[in-house]
């Protein structure tokens, strides 16, 4: 079974970088044919779509994130990765990895960022 897990999360200052992985196993298709996207929720919060990215290597950005954030995808190590820039206590939250094919999803755990001095 499809298995994705997310590390890399952490406590930074504000300003700082972290970056995101989400491995992957268990697929039943090829790692690349999945839309693979990152969501984030702060509790009692809904969860907040801020990246996708297609088969294609199309991307896509949350208003909140764009300009900050890039989300790549490495075929070889079957690993989606978030990058974040320019960190702000706004964007502390739990941040989820999700991958879809075919309108089956499949997510991670989560892993907590949190940014504060």
């Amino acid at each position: 079974q499809v298995q994705l897990v997310e590390s890399g999360g952490g406590l930074v200052q504000p300003g700082g970088s972290l970056r995101l992985s989400c491995a992957a196993s268990g697929m039943t298709y090829n790692f690349m044919i999945y839309t693979a996207r990152w969501y984030r929720q702060v509790p009692g919060n809904q969860r907040e779509r801020i990246s996708t990215i297609s088969s294609a290597g199309i991307t896509d950005y949350g208003d909140s994130v764009k300009g900050r954030f890039i989300i790549s995808r490495d075929a070889a190590e079957n690993t989606v990765y978030l990058q974040m820039n320019r960190l702000k206590p706004e964007d502390t939250a739990i941040y989820y990895c999700n991958m879809e094919f075919m309108g089956v999803e499949h997510w991670g755990q989560g892993t907590q960022v949190t940014v504060s001095s």
